[in-house]
């Protein structure tokens, strides 16, 4: 017994050594086998042992259950934010005026690109991580504890033998542009919202109710600031950006010492010119003095401090004029205003529209027609309309409202109890129709080559579809009459309809446009239901017993196949001849692997993630998008995310690819 609880707390510190190595100095020092070897040892002794799990355990990183709300926080030392800069002469003029506050000749300053994230305060107590909360106000924060536990680079202890007594670190949580683009890739394969930008990802991610939530987003903290320090000091911040490594703790490596207002000046240019090569968002420069002592002595000014400065790169932003609010009916018969612009470039791209949501959102930012208004791009994603420039209004401006009858079909316009949008309730609203039948006819679903939307808008502007089994209706000769189509491209698409005829369940159910139901939700209720009659009796508790769904998914599934409309164009479509093929169940469902949850994280080389799901669904196991306590293996490729950390704190498997591709090809497999 003595022997175990040894080799526990020799694992833990081990691993906590290598977890550091990992994720804050960049040199591991053992292959990920060899880690997931220590911590499957770990995990089997701590659950002999119960009584002897520590909270600072690498087990347990993820798995608290869901908050209620975010207590607040009051912080010991305010975090104050940052007074700004936005030129290099005001940057030499913020060197110029601490020369002559501090009457000194010269000072040296510690440079450090301006994060794009969210800032945070994490509180050690004799080396042991006991809270963590948001900046809030300065003064007050949220607990968000068990939601940065969930961060792989901030350590759960510190690395050090001796740690302080109590340490105060500030830092700023953000996501990676790769990452970002990766996250908001799949939630488009899912047919979900996308996050604007990585700062709104990294906000939302660490402001989730459920930790679990948060350990699947790939969430990282660079820390630069400490608060309150007890059994450590430093006087400079080149100290701290040394001392912090040395602890565990993670910090941005590129810095710069700067010597005057012309150092200053020349990294903010440096930093402008490179950003577009960082791997993170960055809005600017941060300035710090170095020393402390200079600090305590500058002072702060209401909630900014003397000491420091941000310089801010030009916004990418351009001002044009909002010319028209005009409405899109989507399939769903959501109403939404789309601004109108007098084209403008940002970021090297042209922008003559931009999506403006709803009418809250036109009614909050005081938007209206004629405005000069600011369009910004940031992040290489959608633009989007920040505000009108109110001092540049001559009168001539009108305000936006939402039509009260529909501008497809005349319908009147609804709003529903607790939504912000306007709805066409219609079902055959021309503009609804167009939309679902673009969405049916789309790669993700039937993938009907050749059908697109100006050719849709044809086909229902003349009457001949007005619902979606009609597309199978349709024959050479009238397809031959339409615009822009001759006899071979009319056979071309007449044989692309007949080829959609028999589709794979999944993509027949994507392909209706159910509400909450995207690609990959779509997949596992073909998989698990196998038909479609199957899917169209199932009850909300057998759907909320499958992983990743939720109760507004299950909700959505029961009461779409519960409306009389969505039943009449399910019977339409199966009288035209249309054939969702059924699933058929596992070949080998006597094998160890039936009924087995795969979970897949990383990058695969033999292998795309999809062939990987095909392969254990044909040994009857299933493969699902996130990690739980259902979970039988994750397989991590190259760059692992942190389901393989959540399935490492849960005791699931964690297998290499080779490990992976060796249990498919095991005779039990």
């Amino acid at each position: 017994m003595a022997d175990d609880r040894l080799e526990i707390e020799q694992l833990r510190r081990e691993l906590a050594r290598h977890i550091i190595n990992y994720h804050v100095l960049d040199r591991p020092a053992i292959s990920d086998a060899e880690y997931d070897s220590l911590y499957a040892r770990l995990v089997e002794l701590e659950r002999l042992h119960p009584e002897w799990v520590a909270t600072d355990s690498p087990t347990q990183r993820v798995g608290a259950t869901p908050a209620k709300d975010f207590p607040p926080v009051a912080h010991r030392v305010p975090m104050l934010s940052l007074a700004n800069a936005y030129s290099e002469d005001e940057l030499r003029d913020f060197d110029r005026r601490m020369r002559d506050l501090l009457g000194q000749d010269a000072i040296v300053y510690v440079a450090e690109p301006k994060l794009d994230g969210l800032s945070v305060e994490l509180v050690y107590e004799n080396g042991l991580f006991v809270r963590g909360s948001t900046r809030g106000d300065g003064a007050t924060g949220e607990d968000v504890t068990a939601n940065l536990r969930t961060i792989r680079s901030i350590p759960l202890r510190l690395g050090v033998d001796a740690p302080p007594a109590l340490l105060e670190v500030r830092g700023e949580v953000y996501i990676e542009t790769q990452a970002f683009r990766s996250v908001n890739e799949r939630r488009a394969a899912d047919g979900l919202p996308l996050f604007a930008n990585p700062r709104n990802l990294a906000a939302g991610s660490l402001r989730q109710l459920d930790p679990r939530v948060t350990a699947e987003r790939p969430l990282r903290m660079a820390c630069y600031d400490i608060g309150t320090a007890d059994g450590i000091t430093i006087s400079t911040q080149r100290e701290l950006l040394a001392a912090l490594p040395r602890l565990g703790l993670p910090v941005n490596p590129l810095f710069a010492v700067c010597e005057d207002g012309d150092d200053i000046a020349a990294f903010y240019c440096r930093m402008q010119d490179e950003r577009e090569g960082l791997p993170y968002e960055t809005d600017g420069v941060v300035i710090k003095i170095d020393r402390f002592d200079l600090r305590r002595k500058a002072g702060n000014v209401s909630r900014s401090p003397r000491w420091a400065v941000a310089g801010k790169f030009p916004a990418e932003q351009a001002v044009t004029r909002l010319r028209d609010i005009i409405v899109s009916v989507g399939r769903t018969g959501v109403l939404t205003p789309i601004a109108v612009l007098d084209p403008v470039r940002v970021r090297g791209v042209e922008i003559s529209s931009a999506t403006l949501h709803n009418e809250d959102d036109i009614q909050a930012k005081d938007l209206r027609i004629g405005d000069r208004v600011v369009v910004q791009r940031a992040g290489d994603v959608i633009p989007h309309i920040t505000g009108p420039r109110q001092e540049l209004r001559d009168g001539s401006e009108r305000p936006f409202a939402m039509p009260s009858s529909c501008p497809s079909c005349g319908s009147p316009v609804v709003r529903l109890e607790g939504e912000a949008a306007c709805r066409c309730l219609n079902t055959t609203c021309p503009a609804r129709i167009k939309q679902s039948l673009w969405h049916f006819a789309s790669k993700g679903a039937l993938d009907v080559d050749g059908l697109g939307e100006k050719l849709i808008d044809q086909l229902v502007d003349r009457g001949l579809v007005s619902r979606l089994g009609d597309l199978f209706r349709l024959d050479r000769e009238t397809l031959a009459e339409l615009d822009r189509m001759g006899p071979v491209s009319a056979d071309r698409l007449a044989r692309a309809l007949e080829d959609a005829r028999t589709v794979s369940l999944a993509r027949f159910l994507y392909g209706l446009g159910i509400p909450e139901v995207g690609a990959s939700t779509a997949d596992l209720l073909a998989r698990h239901a196998g038909s479609l009659d199957r899917i169209a009796g199932i009850s909300r508790d057998e759907l909320l017993t499958l992983p990743t769904v939720g109760p507004r998914t299950a909700d959505a599934v029961v009461d779409y196949f519960a409306n009389e409309e969505n039943r009449k164009t399910l019977a339409d479509l199966l009288e035209v001849g249309l054939r969702a093929a059924p699933v058929a169940p596992p070949a080998q469902t006597d094998g160890t692997l039936a009924g087995k949850r795969f979970v897949f994280t990383g990058t695969l080389s033999g292998m795309t993630r999809d062939e990987a799901a095909r392969r254990v669904q044909a040994l009857g196991a299933t493969a699902v998008g996130s990690v739980s306590r259902r979970t039988d293996y994750v397989v991590a490729g190259a760059e692992p995310g942190a389901k393989a950390d959540a399935a490492r704190a849960l005791g699931i498997p964690v297998l290499s690819e080779p490990d992976f591709i060796a249990l498919l090809e095991s005779p039990h497999g």
